[in-house]
């Protein structure tokens, strides 16, 4: 090998060097923007561990728990076996701008001594204004879906990201449901319904 060729050799190898050091610092840093904006997010919403606080500032419990035994059913959409919660959904939002540090939805688990704090979703309703799946802390909306019926008129078509702040998710934080997360202490009936999935934009 002459050394012109072992130079420009090195030369390739090293350049390849620095920019896979300059993406993993890059990583990194956007992994760290991203802890540090949940845990902000974490902090705004601690005032809803009262749920009294929850129905002060409008958002209003559809009441019923929702759970997905984890059966796939043709044309619906998959969920992992787990729980989804009691929804406290935040009605005058939905709709507007998406706002990372205003879900739309606070998700509570009924509990013996209560309702307990642990998650959160927004919601964005399939309009002609949606090009493309909506994206927060670098994860993709689930979607299209149909509401959740009958707690959500099927009718209200839509994208929608989970994000468990408060419990633990062996699934991962942004999974749809969580299995650490019970309805079997709810007062009022247990609901399990197939969400289908609707076609998106084109």
């Amino acid at each position: 090998m002459t050394r012109t060729a072992c130079l420009g050799r090195c030369g390739v190898l090293a350049l390849t060097s620095v920019v896979g050091v300059w993406l993993g610092l890059a990583t990194a840093q956007a992994e760290d923007a991203k802890k540090a904006d949940i845990e902000a997010l974490k902090k705004s919403l601690a005032k809803y561990e009262d749920y009294t606080a929850a129905v002060r500032d409008l958002y209003l419990s559809t009441v019923g728990c929702v759970y997905y035994s984890g059966e796939k059913i043709p044309g619906s959409m998959e969920y992992p076996k787990g729980a989804m919660g009691i929804h406290f959904v935040n009605v005058p939002s939905v709709g507007q701008k998406l706002d990372p540090m205003k879900p739309n939805v606070l998700i509570y688990e009924p509990t013996k001594k209560g309702l307990k704090l642990v998650g959160v979703e927004w919601l964005v309703p399939l309009t002609p204004d949606v090009k493309e799946v909506p994206t927060l802390f670098g994860q993709k909306f689930m979607g299209p879906m149909e509401g959740h019926y009958p707690l959500i008129p099927r009718e209200f078509v839509h994208y929608d990201l989970h994000a468990w702040l408060f419990r633990d998710n062996p699934n991962g934080m942004f999974s749809p449901t969580n299995p650490n997360v019970k309805c079997s202490k709810a007062d009022f009936p247990m609901l399990e319904k197939p969400t289908k999935m609707m076609p998106g934009p084109m």
